[in-house]
């Protein structure tokens, strides 16, 4: 269970403050690769006929953590920068 502590330290890390324009151009640049989209389809696809194994079910569950802060990213990165703009 070490991973999903990390992951929360991660997470408080990179939301604690809004980020510079500049970081924030970076930060919407951040996107999943073709083999870890590939990997999730995969893993998707699997749950749905409900064959996942026990890693798998813990891999899945990593990509939809990474999945939902990278979101918050983009969407605090996208303030940032409509407030510069406005």
């Amino acid at each position: 269970m070490r991973t999903p502590a990390r992951a929360g330290i991660w997470e408080r890390v990179m939301l604690s403050e809004d980020p510079t324009p500049a970081a924030a151009r970076a930060l919407l640049k951040l996107q999943f690769g073709e083999a870890d989209k590939a990997r999730m389809r995969e893993l998707s696809a699997k749950a749905r006929a409900d064959t996942l194994t026990p890693g798998e079910r813990d891999e899945i569950e990593q990509y939809e953590r990474v999945a939902c802060t990278l979101d918050i990213l983009h969407s605090k990165a996208r303030r940032v920068l409509k407030r510069r703009s406005a």
